[in-house]
């Protein structure tokens, strides 16, 4: 049964706030030095072993995303019930505030066939994408993990960088969508080129983020965001140019957006579902629309990088998590779309009424309806990265 818990009113989202070419430029270097010279083949991924004999493993993950006790922050509950269930012991790191910057930080030792000190990391799909393509983390043994084979959502099973999720495991997902004031505004938005209408001008914000805005953008062209082409992202970025010169956007951002909208400064917005729904609690007024042309399905994924010495323990953990007990007590917690449709079952049950209630909310577990209007996006590759930033980053201003 999942246990009631208390509300959050701050619980930043988990999209990276990509401002500039930190991760491009990364990236980039890599490239200049030759990316096959920094690729991993997968004979040299794996270490030795030490999972049956070392009963631990060291977990990085953002900070706020697992579930805590009510009275001590400090305190794990579904980790705690994996260390009792188990007997292995996990060293869990909040050390992950922005993918570019945890990119710089272990990336050396990746690029080298070095251990990076962690058996499991959490990244967003955009990011995890260059890790695969890399070869920087190890092909998981589903055979191990029951759960994830029978439990994980058909919609994430098989993004373009990683078909059959053969090297990541969604931790949590959420949307891209947009997020209004439906009182200040008056009426209602259900597409996005509502974003463009003239009673919205300069009342509107975009993300700033190159792969956090395209796919939302595209999609309101009518673009199959799982095989756009470059000219659709100039498309896009044409459109997106106009309505700057018009000063219909107010600005672009990072997640302060949802300063702008509980203001009033701003009353349509790009924005994610998880921080709509922390919102929503103290302004019921506050909409999250999947416009009618669709919305972006993201994740932030699980990984296993190379040479990490506790693969059978971490590929045990993720499995655990896949349970639908495990995923509807995680679920309750941080509140964005859950994984794992068959945890929405669990949460019904549950004898707290909040709690039961979160088994309704579309923004965790997506109805029929607004399933058809999600999609995966292909995510921008290394040799696209650099003309593509170059030409996002001169319209925002970065």
């Amino acid at each position: 049964m999942v246990p009631h818990t208390s509300p959050r009113t701050s619980v930043p989202s988990r999209r990276s706030l990509l401002a500039a070419l930190g991760g491009a430029a990364a990236l980039g270097a890599l490239a200049g030095c030759g990316v096959p010279a920094a690729h991993v083949r997968p004979g040299d991924r794996a270490a030795a072993d030490e999972s049956a004999t070392d009963r631990k493993l060291t977990w990085a993950n953002w900070p706020l995303y697992i579930d805590t006790a009510d009275d001590d922050p400090n305190r794990r509950p579904t980790l705690a019930g994996f260390e009792k269930r188990t007997g292995i012991s996990v060293d869990y790191v909040e050390e992950i505030n922005d993918n570019d910057e945890f990119f710089g930080k272990i990336s050396p030792a990746l690029m080298n066939h070095q251990p990076t000190g962690r058996d499991l990391v959490v990244i967003s799909d955009w990011m995890c994408a260059r890790y695969v393509r890399l070869g920087w983390v190890q092909e998981m043994d589903r055979a191990d993990q029951p759960n994830v084979a029978r439990n994980l959502d058909p919609l994430l099973r098989s993004p373009a960088f990683d078909p059959g999720r053969r090297f990541t495991v969604p931790w949590q997902s959420g949307i891209t969508g947009i997020a209004y004031d439906r009182r200040r505004l008056g009426r209602e938005i259900r597409r996005v080129k509502d974003l463009w209408a003239s009673d919205l001008k300069g009342r509107v914000t975009l993300l700033s983020g190159l792969d956090e805005a395209f796919a939302l953008l595209m999609q309101g062209n009518g673009v199959d965001v799982t095989r756009w082409t470059a000219d659709d992202f100039h498309r896009m970025c044409d459109q997106v140019e106009r309505a700057v010169h018009h000063g219909q956007i107010r600005r672009f951002t990072g997640n302060d957006y949802t300063k702008d909208l509980v203001t009033g400064d701003v009353l349509a917005c790009q924005a994610y579902s998880g921080d709509v729904i922390q919102l929503q609690a103290d302004n019921p007024d506050i909409h999250f629309v999947v416009p009618e042309e669709g919305a972006e399905l993201w994740s932030d994924s699980l990984m296993i990088p190379d040479r990490a010495r506790h693969k059978a323990s971490a590929e045990r953990l993720i499995d655990y998590y896949y349970a639908p007990e495990t995923a509807a007590r995680l679920a309750a917690w941080v509140n964005y779309v859950c994984p794992v449709p068959a945890a929405r079952e669990v949460l019904a049950a549950a004898e707290d009424k909040d709690t039961a209630a979160l088994a309704d909310n579309p923004l965790i577990f997506p109805d029929s309806t607004m399933r058809d209007r999600l999609a995966v996006a292909r995510d921008i590759t290394s040799e696209e990265r650099g003309e593509f930033a170059k030409r996002w980053n001169g319209i925002v201003g970065l």
